[in-house]
C-alpha cells in the first residue's frame, strides 16, 4: 500500500487534535486549568497544522476525486459534505472558545468548550473515514489543482 504523504499528514495531525482535546477535557475535569490550556492551545495548533497541509495541498496539488466504485460516490459525497460542515463549524467554534477562555470569558468559554469538543471528535472522526475511503480502502480518482483548474492544464 502506498500512502500519499500529504494526506496522511494532515490526518495525523487532525487525530492528534482531538486526542489532545480529549486530554484537555480530562484535565479541566480534574480542575488542572494550567495543564488545560497548554494541551488546548497545542490542539488548536495542530488542528491549525492540519489546516496549511490541507489547503496548502488543496490549491498547489489539488483535491483527490473518490476512486471507489460509482454506486457509492453519492453516500461518499453527501458524507464528505457533512464532514467538510462540521470542520468549518468546528473550527470557528475552536477560534471563539480559545479565544473566551484566553480573554478570561469563563462563563461563555465553559458552555462553548464542551460543544465544540464534541463537534471536533466527529470532524476528525468523519475525516479519518474520509480518508481511509479515499486512499486506503480504494484508490484515490484523479487529483487537479486549484490553478491547473483555472488556468486549464
Amino acid at each position: 500500500m502506498n500512502l500519499p504523504l500529504l494526506p496522511t499528514i494532515s490526518t495525523f495531525f487532525i487525530v492528534l487534535s482531538a486526542v489532545l482535546v480529549a486530554i484537555g477535557w480530562n484535565l479541566i475535569r480534574r480542575r488542572n486549568i494550567e495543564a488545560h490550556k497548554k494541551v488546548m492551545l497545542a490542539a488548536g495548533a495542530a488542528a491549525l497544522t492540519f489546516f496549511i497541509i490541507y489547503m496548502s495541498r488543496t490549491i498547489f496539488v489539488g483535491n483527490t476525486a473518490f476512486g471507489g466504485p460509482d454506486e457509492y460516490k453519492l453516500i461518499y459525497t453527501i458524507f464528505l459534505i457533512f464532514h467538510i460542515c462540521l470542520a468549518t463549524t468546528g473550527g470557528i467554534m475552536g477560534l471563539i472558545t480559545i479565544w473566551l477562555g484566553l480573554k478570561n470569558r469563563l462563563e461563555k468559554h465553559r458552555k462553548f468548550g464542551p460543544i465544540t469538543s464534541v463537534i471536533w471528535f466527529f470532524t476528525a472522526i468523519t475525516g479519518v473515514v474520509v480518508y481511509l475511503l479515499l486512499y486506503v480502502i480504494y484508490e484515490g480518482g484523479h487529483t487537479t489543482s486549484v490553478f491547473k483548474a483555472i488556468l486549464g492544464g
